[in-house]
């Protein structure tokens, strides 16, 4: 084996080790930032004395079993499976041999968030230094029992091998030995070869996967302990509405229910809201008695609020350029614009959508004094721990985390609020608690990626070129405290436009203004952040702009890449604020052309098609990952749309860990995006969001999904990164730029399901 490059440890910071009862060794590593840093650890309530723990995710036994701890929350992103694959194959285990166990929500693992496609990137590296630490420490064992050199001895399918005496050993016989050996210093720890994986890069099942198809228990939703009450809650439709007065005498008598009491909750829009919780026998009774619930609420001053009223005020608002946040301003966008040979204008607007998990919130808490133990399906335990300490007074030492597997996340659980809602609710009923959520409270009390409205105006010159560009944008809002600690005005999670967005570094005249209109909505990361609006707006408006260039829509793209900057040198701070991207560090303008060529290629681009159909394609750079795609559609003459087949191109660095997972991931990406920008929609009245159910928000349908989906890695010398966000935003612009092709329509707003696709 080869020695590749190594994370920069020093010892000091990169382990802490303390002495298990029967000889036993565990190291605690803490993951901060892409590094490790010492945590002191505590005996590990499933080791069993006389296993080797060599740190806080790998186990092995005297027998020779080894489990791995997956501590990463899952939702379906396959990061139970793809971290443990990282760490089996520096140990060098047969895959086969592999126990994997979900890690509860502990300190000895550092961050346990999994969002923003940050758990590869973070977790990569540390997962091979941790599986190669174990592996040459019971290299050395074997070596100090031989009495031979370690630098003779090599491993294979959990044994040590001695060549030149043909000895070998087995992990676990080795346990008793290597559990006396100081850990070695990170810096000497060599590392496979890539050349040399044997797991990592191979297509294997998912964690549970069998489990999940025979519905064993794992989601939140399936958890129970004795003597638990089944949970609703009951929250004012208006966000931030209070509880007045409610039938609760009436409540009580109703079959199965067994409490019902009001929470008087917070001001947090995204945290403890007031309500009433009705505690019962089962499920089923708890939400038969909701309907017979009577709430009369102090509404409060948003109650009068409405879709319609706030886009009429963005309208307003984005005439101008003027009375907002100036982003970016650079060169004289009007000047150049009254000069200029072409000027192009498009208005683009997207909706506030819900993450809409397949598994509503739920959570199971109990509450016994001033202790808590919790068992949730979350992307961010500490959120909901956060929010325990905060509202109910427990201490963080206090509480105890099962995190659960998810019923989808998409950034939805990032937020904790149906954690705290389940303990305040337990914490007064002095009993366990399963609250559910139902659908209606799944789709009215989101925490909403924000609807924005962006009003674009581009010029160009004689030749095609872009020489001058403005867009205000104009998103929502909520007020809250700021760095200095006073209250401000701050868009919504997903709202803020960022500096550097393509093709900000190669238009001389760029302004960019925003303007935030405040709401009282309760708004989160929906999957891409930002991004996935973004990039819709972005390469929908550039494609405009490539026809009336009258140039080639990829060309037109590439010639634009072309004249980018070089990104900065590793390490380095993103020239002009990350410019080009969508977040993620600097922006490689060569990496966005290999993934748009390699579309193109794979695609067949620039053949021709019959009226009624058409090829678009798009990329986009988010979360350190390139994504470009084409698509393929038809659209009848009546204005039925079918997506064809989509093409897509990605790149997400030098190392795809499990391409089953990730091309799971890219799919599912594409469904999702095409599911959101056909039919989803959420509209406000009277301050509350208006539709309640699937039926009036639809799901996209098999029949609406792409007929044929191809996807296609291009592996670059780069870090590998998660698939989560980078793959949403290029498959609507995508699809929408072959709508017009196929039709000469232009869709500027989301949902396409309120526009007229029919063509003569």
């Amino acid at each position: 084996m080869n020695t590749v490059t190594k994370p920069g440890l020093d010892r000091r910071g990169f382990l802490k080790f303390s002495a298990l009862a029967g000889g036993g060794l565990l190291l605690g590593y803490y993951l901060k930032s892409g590094d490790l840093a010492a945590a002191e650890v505590g005996q590990p309530t499933a080791a069993t004395l006389g296993d080797f723990a060599p740190n806080a995710f790998i186990r092995i036994s005297p027998s020779g079993e080894v489990t791995i701890i997956a501590h990463k929350p899952e939702m379906g992103q396959g990061i139970r499976t793809s971290l443990p694959m990282v760490v089996a194959e520096e140990l060098d285990v047969d895959w086969a041999s592999v126990k994997i166990q979900a890690g509860m929500f502990d300190s000895v693992y550092g961050s346990q968030s999994a969002g923003g496609s940050t758990s590869t990137p973070t977790s990569y590296a540390p997962m091979r230094q941790m599986g190669a630490t174990a592996r040459a420490m019971l290299v050395e064992a074997a070596a100090q029992t031989w009495s031979v050199p370690a630098s003779e001895c090599t491993t294979a399918s959990g044994a040590v091998l001695h060549a030149a005496s043909g000895r070998k050993a087995t992990y676990g016989s080795l346990v008793a030995k290597a559990t006396t050996l100081t850990p070695p210093a990170a810096g000497s720890v060599t590392l496979k070869d890539p050349k040399d994986f044997k797991i990592v890069g191979k297509r294997l099942p998912g964690y549970q996967n069998a489990d999940i198809v025979t519905g064993k228990a794992l989601f939140g939703i399936d958890q129970k302990v004795p003597g638990m009450l089944y949970a609703v809650f009951e929250k004012c439709p208006v966000f931030g509405g209070k509880v007045v007065s409610a039938n609760l005498d009436k409540i009580k008598t109703l079959p199965g229910v067994k409490q019902v009491f009001v929470i008087e909750g917070t001001t947090n829009l995204t945290g403890l809201m007031p309500g009433v919780a009705i505690l019962a026998d089962s499920t089923y009774a708890a939400l038969s008695a909701r309907k017979q619930l009577e709430v009369k609420w102090d509404e409060g001053p948003h109650a009068a609020d409405s879709t319609a009223e706030f886009d009429k005020k963005a309208a307003a608002i984005g005439a101008k350029m003027e009375g907002g946040t100036s982003v970016r301003n650079e060169g004289d966008a009007a000047a150049a614009m009254a000069g200029a040979a072409k000027v192009v204008e498009a208005a683009y607007s997207y909706p506030f959508i819900s993450h809409t998990n397949l598994e509503p919130q739920n959570t199971l808490a109990y509450v016994q004094g001033d202790r808590v133990e919790v068992w949730s399906p979350t992307q961010n335990p500490g959120a909901g721990t956060g929010l325990i300490t905060s509202a109910l007074g427990i201490p963080a030492a206090n509480i105890k985390l099962h995190i659960t597997r998810s019923g989808g996340g998409f950034g939805r659980r990032l937020s904790g609020d149906y954690m705290v809602e389940a303990a305040a609710i337990s914490q007064k009923a002095g009993v366990p608690v399963k609250l559910q959520w139902s659908r209606e409270d799944d789709l009215q009390h989101d925490h909403f990626r924000p609807g924005g409205h962006h009003f674009l105006k581009a010029g160009l010159d004689a030749s095609g070129k872009i020489v001058a560009w403005q867009n205000h944008a104009v998103t929502y809002g909520t007020m809250a405290a700021g760095r200095g600690g006073g209250m401000s005005l701050q868009a919504g999670s997903g709202g803020a436009l960022g500096a550097g967005q393509f093709p900000d570094a190669v238009v001389p005249n760029f302004h960019l203004m925003q303007t935030v209109m405040e709401c009282n909505i309760p708004m989160g990361p929906w999957r891409a952040p930002g991004n996935c609006a973004f990039g819709y707006v972005l390469q929908g408006f550039v494609d405009e702009l490539a026809v009336a260039a009258g140039k080639d829509p990829l060309q037109f793209r590439l010639d634009l890449l072309a004249a980018y900057p070089a990104p900065p040198a590793p390490g380095a701070a993103p020239a002009g604020g990350g410019r080009g991207g969508g977040g993620g560090g600097g922006f490689s303008a060569s990496r966005a052309r290999g993934v748009l060529a390699l579309a193109a290629e794979k695609a067949g681009w620039g053949k021709k098609f019959a009226k009624g159909q058409g090829a678009g394609l798009a990329f986009h750079f988010s979360h350190q990952g390139y994504v470009a795609y084409v698509a393929e559609v038809t659209v009848s003459r009546a204005g039925t749309l079918k997506v064809d087949r989509v093409v897509a191109a990605v790149d997400v660095g030098r190392q795809i860990v499990n391409p089953s997972g990730a091309e799971n991931q890219v799919e599912g990406s594409i469904i999702d995006a095409l599911g959101v920008a056909m039919y989803q929609e959420l509209t406000l009245d009277k301050g509350r969001m208006v539709k309640g159910n699937l039926a009036e928000y639809p799901m996209i349908r098999m029949p609406q999904a792409p007929a044929k989906i191809e996807i296609h890695f291009l592996t670059s010398d780069n870090n590998p990164t998660g698939l989560g966000e980078p793959a949403v935003p290029p498959l609507a612009p995508a699809v929408a730029n072959a709508i017009f092709a196929a039709t000469g329509k232009r869709l500027r707003q989301f949902p396409w399901s309120k526009s007229d696709l029919s063509w003569a």
